[in-house]
């Protein structure tokens, strides 16, 4: 029986990623043409390439935000032809990932039964709202503050050391296919996130726990989502 969760934030425990990126780009008039080309290049070689990728130092925090903040929007363009303002980018990028109620409730739950969970995120920035953070996660794994990012092993090796089980006892869910393989490779269950509902169902199958309370009524409950990033 599976006793640990490790589990992303962005695109996991919040809004998808295509969804919150599609906000910014409107809201800051990019042209999404040019973002995507450029984006797509930036996280190949963050996965396949030498490592000296501004998204790796960015993500293991040897640069801080504003510094590839200045970086990325010199590489974007508006509509209008010009690059968007610099100051503040990563935070209105983020702006639109919204937490998943019943990704947290199903968190609680699990807890509730026995079950140790770690948050391990790779981190563009400090964009996380960390109140009640304590009654879901029994660790947090930041990237950019341990200088380690998913999928290299050290950083699973680290959250692993944190729960305090081995990789078999524990599943590991994330968004990115490339990350659930690299910790499939060290022997943790992997779960490729899609939509909550179905994640949930598998979690429930892989923990052996029914993770979704019933309401007062013997609906869902779910928690308040404006307080749970």
């Amino acid at each position: 029986m599976l006793k640990g969760v490790l589990i992303d934030w962005g695109g996991v425990l919040t809004t998808s990623l295509h969804e919150a990126i599609t906000e910014w780009l409107e809201a800051d008039g990019i042209d999404a043409v040019h973002y995507t080309e450029l984006m797509t290049e930036l996280v190949r070689e963050a996965y396949d390439g030498d490592g000296r990728n501004p998204i790796h130092a960015l993500e293991r925090g040897e640069v801080d935000a504003a510094m590839f903040e200045r970086d990325l929007a010199a590489r974007l363009l508006t509509l209008e032809g010009g690059p968007p303002a610099a100051e503040g980018l990563l935070a209105r990028m983020f702006a639109g990932f919204r937490p998943v109620p019943t990704m947290y409730e199903m968190l609680a739950t699990a807890r509730g039964a026995g079950v140790v969970t770690c948050l391990l995120s790779n981190s563009w920035g400090d964009h996380y709202v960390r109140d009640r953070w304590d009654e879901y996660f029994d660790c947090v794994v930041i990237s950019g503050e341990v200088g380690m990012r998913k999928p290299e092993p050290a950083i699973f090796h680290h959250a692993l050391g944190l729960v305090g089980l081995p990789a078999e006892r524990c599943v590991f869910v994330d968004d990115l296919a490339a990350n659930v393989a690299a910790a499939q490779a060290l022997g943790l269950v992997g779960l490729h996130h899609r939509e909550a509902e179905a994640t949930i169902a598998e979690m429930e199958t892989l923990l052996g726990h029914p993770l979704r309370r019933p309401g007062p009524s013997g609906t869902e409950s779910g928690a308040a989502a404006g307080t749970l990033m």
